[in-house]
């Protein structure tokens, strides 16, 4: 097999503690007009204060929307659209979770080339570059401060809606641990298994051949050397440190390692793509409400063992970077299983999908609809038919491993 890789990145990412104070310099660099997208809570702290004075103070204008709701709901990126459009800006800023680095972009997006959101759903649907956006993540998870995507909820659609395009990845990611530490539990263990979700189907995602036109053609193109190599710092920062700073949010040496591989496994998943627990995660969280961290982490484990034998060497490499013993790689692989299942239960995590509030009747519907999401399962290893997804569902529904692995 010929070696391959491939990664999409912003220009510069900045990590570690302090490192928002850069914040003035990196966006004077990219224009002087700053439309800062964040939600109301962050918006009161005194950090967001003196980095909105350090803006101020490198030479930039700025116009701050606060109002960022959780799964951007797509009709309030239009309502900010149309607030900033009279002050013109020429760079947007997102701070906060997610959902405000999300926000950020498609904002940036609306402001460059005008429409509404739902003409550019999907992949590579962005007709070209858009306003230089500079993503600061307050918390560990998403990985959206690298990625080529913005997730939204369209009130029209059941699930949540994806942009896909690498014209979306920021220009800057400025990374500071220390906006991180005042994250309470739930949501550190939440972010932090969604991160880990990210690095391990990243890692696990299907190998494609490297064909020239691939990456061309798909933003999500499978796994490569590099993308591996991202995925496995985050897989081992986590296994490492999250329990740790769900336990104790104030270790500021397992705040930054979760954050560093937030960053690291949205590397690895910007361009490899992730599998099967977000295609059942989109359905679910539809349903429940729940957070999509929860989602995938939910059924991350159930996602493994189905998948176990069709990447067992690239399982057992994620049993010893999360610390399993031994050199069997059978047992590496069932150690990994284990591991990230006993991680998410000691921090919280849903160990079902009945746990997670899903209905029982609801079992086939969400089979179905994980099934049709195209972009997600063609990177799952092992291929899926409806009975197939149905079993797995169940399995993880039910609680039953055994059944996972059918």
């Amino acid at each position: 097999m010929s070696l391959f890789g491939a990664l999409r990145l912003p220009r510069e990412i900045l990590f570690g503690s302090g490192q928002r104070r850069a914040l003035g310099a990196v966006a004077a660099k990219a224009g002087r007009r700053a439309l800062v997208c964040t939600d109301e809570r962050f918006a009161a702290t005194s950090s967001f204060a003196e980095m909105m004075d350090d803006l101020r103070a490198s030479g930039l204008e700025v116009s701050i929307y606060d109002r960022v709701l959780p799964d951007v709901p797509s009709d309030t990126v239009g309502t900010c659209v149309d607030a900033a459009r009279a002050f013109a800006p020429d760079l947007v800023i997102g701070i906060g979770g997610g959902s405000c680095l999300d926000m950020a972009k498609c904002a940036a997006l609306l402001l460059s080339h005008g429409g509404v959101l739902s003409d550019y759903y999907g992949e590579f649907k962005v007709p070209g570059p858009v306003l230089p956006v500079i993503a600061v993540p307050t918390t560990a998870g998403t990985g959206s401060e690298v990625t080529p995507v913005a997730v939204i909820s369209d009130p029209v659609r059941t699930l949540k809606v994806g942009i896909s395009s690498p014209h979306l990845i920021a220009t800057a990611a400025i990374c500071d641990p220390d906006l991180t530490m005042t994250c309470p539990a739930g949501l550190t263990a939440i972010a932090g298994a969604d991160a880990l979700t990210h690095a391990i189907e990243a890692f696990t995602a299907v190998r494609r051949d490297g064909d020239a036109a691939l990456s061309q053609k798909h933003v999500f193109i499978g796994k490569s050397a590099l993308t591996d190599h991202f995925a496995l710092m985050a897989i081992f920062l986590l296994g490492q440190s999250l329990e740790t700073a769900v336990r104790d949010g104030g270790n500021a040496a397992a705040r930054a390692d979760v954050m560093l591989a937030a960053m690291a496994a949205g590397c690895a998943f910007g361009t490899a793509g992730t599998g099967a627990a977000h295609a059942i995660q989109y359905p679910v969280g539809a349903i429940t409400h729940t957070a999509h961290g929860l989602g995938v982490a939910c059924v991350l484990p159930y996602v493994m063992t189905y998948n176990r034998a069709a990447c067992l060497s690239e399982m057992a490499e994620v049993g010893t970077a999360l610390g399993v013993a031994g050199r069997d790689t059978e047992m590496l692989a069932q150690g990994a299983i284990d591991k990230v299942a006993g991680v998410f239960g000691a921090i919280g995590i849903a160990p079902t999908l009945a746990a997670l509030g899903l209905a029982e009747n609801r079992l086939d519907w969400t089979a179905e609809q994980a099934l049709g999401i195209d972009r997600l399962i063609k990177n799952n290893p092992r291929p899926f038919d409806l009975p197939g997804m149905k079993r797995l569902v169940r399995a993880a529904y039910d609680g039953d491993m055994a059944s996972a692995a059918a």
